[in-house]
C-alpha cells in the first residue's frame, strides 16, 4: 500500500507547491488600478478591431441602468482567449463612457500573464475575488462576471448553443447581498473561435489542476497556431467567426425570489432566460463563422 501511495503524496506535494507560486504571482485586485485616459486611448482601435474581425453585434445596450451599481451575467466562449468579453466591455465603454466604473472579474490564470494582465487591469479587470465585487458594487460600480468560468468557456463547440454555469451560484448570492440587479447578456458566435473538442476534466483531476491552479479543465480543441491545443494555456489565434452580444432586461430577485433567496428557484429562473435569448440567436446563425 505504501508503494502507491508515495507518488500520490509526491504529486500533492508539487501541487502544493505549484498553487503556492500561481498564488504569489497573481495580483491582489486593486479596482484604483482602473485608469480612465488609458481606456480613452484604447476603446477606438479596440472598437475597431472587434467590428472588422469579429464583425462584433451588440443589443440591448439600452437595457442595463443608466447608473448605479448592476451584475452583469454573461455566458462565457471561446476558451482562454474569449472574444465576447472583449465586445461586451467596449460596447458598455462606449455606451457609458470611460469614467463609469465598470469592472470585469477575471480567473487568477489570466491576472497572472505577464504584460497582458498588466493591460487587463488598466481596462478594470480584477482576479474573479467575491470580497473585491462586493466593494466595487457598494461603490456604485457595474461588474461583469462568467459563472461558468474555465467549465463553460471550454464547452464543447457543439453545445455553444447551452447555458452551462455548472450549478455555480455565487453571483446570485453577491446579487441579493448587495441588492443589485442582474442584467443577463448571451453570446453567439464566440464558441466557434476555435473547434473545442473536449473539456478534459478527467485530465485535469488527474494532474491535480484543481489544486494547483484552481482549474477544473484542461482542454483538447482544434486551433491556430498550434493545430491540435491540448490545455490551451499559451491561448491560440481565434478565427474571424460573427460574435453577436445581447443584453437582457435587468432581473429583481426579490421580484423573483420574494423576502428570502431561494437559490434553486433564481439559478433556474436566470438561466432560463438566458436560455430561451440564446436559443434564439442560435436560430439566427445561418453558417458556422460566417454567421
Amino acid at each position: 500500500m505504501s508503494l502507491f501511495r508515495l507518488p500520490t503524496d509526491r504529486i500533492d506535494q508539487v501541487a502544493d507547491w505549484m498553487s503556492k507560486q500561481l498564488n504569489a504571482r497573481v495580483p491582489a485586485a486593486d479596482p484604483a488600478e482602473r485608469d480612465p485616459e488609458f481606456i480613452i486611448d484604447t476603446v477606438g482601435p479596440g472598437w475597431w478591431f472587434a467590428r472588422m474581425y469579429f464583425r462584433a453585434e451588440v443589443r440591448g445596450l439600452e437595457r442595463i441602468p443608466e447608473k448605479g451599481p448592476v451584475l452583469l451575467v454573461g455566458n462565457h466562449s471561446g476558451g482562454n482567449v474569449s472574444p465576447e468579453v472583449m465586445v461586451a466591455t467596449l460596447a458598455f465603454v462606449r455606451r457609458f463612457g470611460p469614467h463609469r466604473p465598470f469592472f470585469q472579474l477575471a480567473h487568477d490564470m489570466v491576472m497572472a500573464y505577464p504584460v497582458i494582465g498588466t493591460l487587463l487591469r488598466r481596462f478594470g479587470t480584477v482576479g474573479a475575488d467575491r470580497d473585491s465585487a462586493r466593494k466595487v458594487l457598494r461603490e456604485g460600480a457595474a461588474v461583469l462576471v462568467y459563472p461558468g468560468g474555465d467549465w463553460e468557456v471550454h464547452r464543447p463547440t457543439w453545445k455553444e448553443d447551452e447555458i452551462d454555469f455548472a450549478g455555480r451560484t455565487g453571483f446570485l448570492r453577491l446579487a441579493w447581498d448587495e441588492n443589485v440587479p442582474i442584467v443577463p447578456m448571451v453570446n453567439m458566435g464566440a464558441q466557434q473561435t476555435a473547434l473545442m473538442l473536449s473539456r478534459g476534466d478527467r485530465l485535469a483531476r488527474l494532474l491535480r489542476l484543481d489544486q494547483m491552479l484552481r482549474l477544473k479543465v484542461f482542454p483538447i480543441s482544434l486551433a491556430l497556431p498550434w493545430g491540435l491545443n491540448i490545455g490551451d494555456l499559451a491561448g491560440h489565434i481565434p478565427l474571424p467567426s460573427k460574435v453577436t452580444v445581447e443584453f437582457l432586461d435587468p432581473i429583481d430577485l426579490r421580484a423573483v425570489c420574494g423576502p428570502e433567496l431561494d437559490v434553486e428557484a433564481a439559478y433556474e429562473h436566470v438561466t432560463g432566460v438566458m436560455q430561451e435569448a440564446l436559443s434564439s440567436l442560435a436560430d439566427e446563425r445561418t453558417l458556422p463563422i460566417v454567421g
